[in-house]
């Protein structure tokens, strides 16, 4: 889709006043470890998140959007547009102080920059940073304001972990090249959502901004402080009695006030008019102890954890917003190796040589017909041996993680009596609510369209009284599912359909075929310790 097409159906659509015919401004909102059910569009009255509401009952609600079940293979598919097994980061996450990072190659912001753009990055990278030059400021961002790796804590912004018996610490926040110091003992949700707004509240709308806003919420942070969250926040949420996922209440109720704001400053600038708006998450919530810490976020009904295939570890909130678009709840198939393609298309680029998992799919959002991608890898680590796929409606799934702990069902339903009622007003009178109805007067569905596309995207899962079920934790065998009618995967359908697994099996053999063996190091204890550097996590093999 070329540059002038976008901002001509823009001008048709919604008859909007056109200066230019400028690429759109991209802002990519990435939460991290949000579980599904812990947004109130999906039909839990238990955490309301207004602002969210608002961009996606106005937008097009990605019912089937998948990433990795873990946060670095995520952001490498959403960089690079491979899976991360066809480049070797899958499995484990980046660990602090690991000499290894994303392979030398162009990724995303660097395809921006050819196409004019400026390009930011706010929040956590988790890509690597051995030596600078894996640094975002080196792979084609043009600032950074975050951290580097897979977490830190919400106020004083220390990255504690543990190697070979070893505890290092250190601070893990930047500005560009240098520690930021000045900066702790503020909230790092309110430090990233400032720094967005800044961004946009300086920038020359004329140049084409790319913003990629990862934030921390609602990843925990270190062991005897994992959650936390302003107080007057907490005290938002009285009706839920458990204090750990109350905290997680407040915790995802200043990301959706970030969200908000993001949506208020492009407005206030003149910018919504010409912008793509994408929020997710990078994977679903570790709900229970099992992965080795707990944010109490909640994936029901999906079945399964964070670091799982899954729908539950995999299958993430997603919206995308453009006043383009138009507003519906999409079954098309999507995966986060498709964002890389379908934004550079968006923006008028081509990718014509370039070697991509992803998929285009710009024309079939901006058209409304159906995805062209018809399969999708969801999991594939040798070392581990999991693998699941996934191609139209079946899946298949095999292996599993912790003995089998992290197999079940977890999370509060959202549906307890004493959680308070729905509130469409505050919807549509959010930051965002009333920032796209002063753009466009009719985005905002009324009261009853929301709650009709409320209800469409919420997931329901009736069990068959002769269901099969699967428990790869007890047999080598895979199994399968159809996922269209049985999204909580609760009947196996493998002997059932043997034909179905047979085909499942050759696809996942074809993918196999093309497998990088993971790329995983030790953690270098002595040279990353980051007591070497001032006690800030750095990169240390060419400082």
């Amino acid at each position: 889709m070329g540059k002038n097409v976008f901002m001509t159906i823009l001008r048709v659509v919604f008859v909007l006043p056109v200066v230019n015919a400028a690429r759109p401004h991209i802002i990519f909102i990435l939460a991290d470890d949000m579980g599904w059910n812990d947004f109130s569009f999906h039909g839990s009255d238990e955490i309301q998140t207004p602002n969210i509401d608002a961009l996606a009952y106005s937008g097009v609600i990605l019912n089937q959007h998948y990433t990795q079940p873990i946060c670095t293979p995520t952001r490498s598919a959403l960089m690079t547009g491979r899976y991360p097994s066809n480049i070797g980061m899958q499995g484990s996450p980046l660990s602090a102080g690991e000499p290894r990072a994303l392979p030398r190659g162009k990724i995303l912001p660097q395809y921006f920059k050819d196409l004019g753009y400026t390009t930011r990055i706010v929040g956590k990278w988790h890509l690597g940073y051995y030596k600078k030059e894996f640094t975002p400021t080196h792979r084609g961002f043009d600032s950074f304001l975050g951290y580097l790796n897979g977490f830190t804590s919400y106020y004083d912004h220390i990255n504690q972990e543990s190697a070979s018996g070893v505890v290092m610490e250190g601070l893990d926040f930047r500005r560009n090249s240098s520690a930021a110091w000045d900066l702790s003992g503020r909230y790092a949700t309110d430090i990233f959502t400032e720094e967005a707004a800044r961004i946009i509240r300086e920038h020359n709308p004329s140049i084409p901004l790319f913003l990629y806003l990862a934030h921390l919420a609602s990843h925990a942070g270190n062991a005897g402080k994992l959650l936390e969250a302003p107080q007057e926040s907490v005290d938002m949420f009285s009706h839920i009695v458990e204090p750990n996922r109350r905290t997680y209440a407040a915790m995802v109720s200043k990301l959706d006030e970030s969200v908000g704001r993001i949506v208020g400053a492009l407005w206030t600038k003149g910018m919504l008019e010409n912008s793509i708006i994408v929020f997710t998450s990078d994977n679903g919530a570790p709900s229970v102890d099992v992965v080795g810490y707990q944010n109490w976020g909640s994936n029901y009904p999906l079945r399964g954890l964070k670091t799982t295939q899954w729908e539950g570890g995999i299958r993430t909130p997603a919206v995308v917003w453009s006043p383009v678009l138009g507003r519906r709840v999409s079954d098309q198939l999507m995966h986060v190796t498709d964002w890389l393609p379908t934004l550079i298309s968006a923006a008028g680029g081509t990718l014509q040589g370039v070697p991509l998992d992803g998929v285009d799919q710009w024309s079939a959002l901006l058209e409304d017909t159906v995805s062209p991608r018809t399969e999708v890898l969801l999991q594939y680590d040798e070392v581990k041996g999991l693998y699941a796929a996934r191609r139209e409606d079946w899946k298949i799934t095999n292996g599993s993680n912790y003995g089998g702990e992290a197999d079940d069902y977890y999370g509060h339903s959202g549906t307890d009596f004493a959680n308070p009622p729905y509130n469409l007003t505050a919807v549509a009178h959010s930051v965002a609510g009333e920032a796209i109805a002063s753009l466009l007067p009719s985005a905002i569905p009324d009261e009853e369209e929301m709650l009709l596309m409320r209800a469409e995207s919420t997931v329901t899962c009736a069990l068959q009284a002769d269901r099969t079920p699967c428990k790869p934790s007890t047999t080598p065998n895979p199994c399968l599912f159809d996922v269209a009618v049985d999204p909580c995967e609760t009947n196996n359908l493998a002997l059932r359909h043997p034909e179905v697994l047979q085909e499942m099996l050759d696809l996942v053999s074809k993918y196999k075929a093309t497998l990088i063996h993971q790329l995983n190091k030790p953690v270098d204890v002595n040279g990353s310790d980051p007591r070497k550097f001032n006690n800030t996590w750095s990169p240390w093999v060419d400082s």
